[in-house]
C-alpha cells in the first residue's frame, strides 16, 4: 500500500518560514520523482517544485530562490523548506509521486 503522509505547515506572517515534510512508504523511494503542488481557493492545482533522481530540481518561477526541495532516500522523505513567505503562497500543499498524493496541508501567510 502506497502512503504519503504530510506534516508541517500552518500559519505564518509574511516574510516568515515554514517546512513541509512528506513521509513515503510502499514505493521504491530512491527511484521516484517527488513533487510538491499547491492549490489556492478558486485556482487550479499548480506544481511548486519537484526533485528527480538522483536530485535534479525544478521550481516554479514565483518560488525560486525562496523555496528549497530536498529528499532523504535513507528516510524515504521529501521536504519543502519555504522562506520569505508571501500572502500569495497561501494554499493547500500536496506531496505527490505518480498517481499518489498526500493528504494536503494548509499553509496560510497573513499578517
Amino acid at each position: 500500500q502506497v502512503r504519503l503522509v504530510q506534516s508541517g505547515g500552518g500559519r505564518v506572517q509574511p516574510g516568515g518560514s515554514l517546512r513541509l515534510s512528506c513521509a513515503v512508504s510502499g514505493v521504491t523511494f530512491s527511484g521516484a520523482v517527488m513533487s510538491w503542488l499547491r492549490q489556492a481557493p478558486g485556482k487550479e492545482r499548480e506544481l511548486v517544485a519537484n526533485i528527480g533522481i538522483p536530485s535534479g530540481t525544478y521550481y516554479r518561477d514565483s518560488v525560486r530562490g525562496r523555496f528549497t526541495i530536498s529528499r532523504d532516500n535513507a528516510k524515504n522523505r521529501v521536504d519543502l523548506e519555504m522562506n520569505n513567505l508571501k500572502p500569495e503562497d497561501t494554499a493547500v500543499y500536496f506531496c505527490n509521486t505518480g498517481s499518489y498524493w498526500g493528504q494536503g496541508t494548509q499553509v496560510t501567510v497573513s499578517s
